[in-house]
């Protein structure tokens, strides 16, 4: 049971090539557009000459009984306990055993030193610190190649290992708006990205022009690699969900490194809230306390102005998340916040049914050519003046607008210390790497 990410993964480190199973189906959920294709021969290796189908995860009861499906392995992330176990009660009562594939059965190990960035959920500010790990790095003069967690919605054979190095790169790929927010910002700053489907190979690619391997995680999973270093950012915005979802509470319980995040944002008794939960899940790990400032590269152009709020597109679908920096911009510089809802069309539609927290902005969301299309004709057809955005994508690469773009960035920046800088410098050092 996946979304095309860790469910892949899984296959290949324990199920490919294994004579022990068969393993008859994928299923695929809370991505659009995954499903009803095929694992190709090429990933799926000589036990299965023509692939694996994959069907939605609604199919699920239906492929059990079909195929007496003994085991149901379920392996996608940011959701919370008690959703995973409507899913395990959902196979069980249709006869097969229920199954999480852990770090051991799953996690490959690297010749190169390994930091990974996590977070207990998707949106608590996972990319700005892997940005900052990379520039720390970086700064001491240290090679660092970013593996990021998969996001492999096209052709999977083709997406097998694929190496971005430059702009050029993610047109020549032809990624989603989803990859583009994740990529966009690393090449910006001179890193080489790696992602895709086969994660050994990846590693191997990646290990040939690396010191570090750095470990960009998604959608608050584990690590795929064996890291050296863990780190994990929580959010006070949403105290208490770093014991209710999955896999963020043992992503919080495996952590060397603790990041709460936004304390410039969230209410202090939100902050002591989540600094009590992470000293009690995780008494050992390191904690910093961290900002989130905005940046806004021009706030006089928003004054008064009516503005249609552009926001990262998972973060505010599940998430979660009510709102997001671009509506925080908007508000703190005047902004008058026209309600897009509307006006959305086709697939934001559908994504307005089925995540309703969404108001007073348009998630950017872009999973195929279809959905920016409609992403295209809902911005133009809002009546307002400007978009701010806070995507970390330049939309005016991608599509043709009618209204001039504000862009809204936001980084980490750490309050107090232990800081990140003290924390990798003393890795460094105990690696021989100072």
């Amino acid at each position: 049971m996946g979304a095309a990410g860790r469910d892949f993964h899984n296959f290949n480190v324990f199920f490919r090539n294994n004579p022990e199973y068969e393993v008859v189906a994928f299923t695929a959920t809370q991505i659009p557009f995954i499903e009803n294709r095929r694992y190709p021969p090429e990933l799926a290796g000589d036990l299965y000459p023509e692939g694996i189908p994959i069907y939605p995860e609604e199919e699920l009861p239906r492929l059990v009984r079909e195929h007496n499906v003994d085991v149901v392995v379920f392996a996608y992330s940011d959701v919370s306990h008690e959703y995973v176990m409507n899913r395990a009660s959902t196979a069980l009562a249709a006869g097969a055993d229920f199954w999480l594939l852990g770090p051991r059965s799953t996690m490959l190990k690297s010749s190169k030193p390994v930091i990974s960035v996590g977070a207990v959920r998707t949106g608590a500010g996972k990319s700005p610190t892997s940005r900052r790990v990379a520039s720390i790095l970086k700064s001491r003069g240290l090679r660092v190649v970013v593996v990021r967690h998969p996001m492999p919605y096209g052709d999977l054979a083709k997406q097998a290992v694929q190496r971005f190095a430059s702009m050029e790169d993610l047109d020549r790929y032809g990624v989603t708006i989803e990859e583009r927010e994740e990529y966009e910002p690393h090449l910006a700053m001179g890193n080489v990205v790696y992602a895709g489907v086969d994660y050994e190979r990846i590693l191997r690619e990646a290990e040939k022009e690396a010191d570090v391997i750095l470990w960009d995680g998604g959608n608050n999973d584990f690590p795929f690699f064996e890291s050296d270093l863990h780190i994990v950012v929580a959010d006070p915005l949403r105290p208490g969900h770093e014991r209710r979802y999955h896999p963020g509470e043992a992503n919080l319980r495996m952590a060397d490194v603790v990041i709460i995040s936004k304390v410039d944002s969230a209410p202090m008794e939100n902050v002591l809230r989540v600094l009590r939960s992470v000293r009690e899940l995780n008494p050992r790990a390191r904690i910093i306390r961290a900002a989130m400032p905005i940046t806004v590269e021009d706030p006089g152009a928003i004054e008064g102005k009516k503005v249609v709020a552009v926001e990262d597109g998972p973060t505010l679908t599940h998430g979660e998340m009510s709102f997001g920096a671009a509506v925080v911009a908007s508000r703190l510089h005047g902004g008058i916040l026209v309600d897009p809802t509307p006006y959305f069309v086709g697939t934001l539609r559908d994504a307005l049914r089925k995540y309703p927290q969404i108001k007073n902005y348009v998630p950017a969301l872009g999973y195929s050519e279809e959905q920016i299309r409609d992403l295209r004709e809902t911005l133009n057809s809002v009546p307002a003046d400007l978009i701010v955005s806070a995507t970390p994508v330049d939309l005016t690469r991608l599509m043709e607008l009618n209204k001039p773009v504000v862009r809204v960035r936001y980084e980490i920046q750490e309050i107090g210390r232990p800081t990140l800088e003290d924390v990798i410098e003393e890795f460094l050092r105990e690696k021989g790497l100072a």
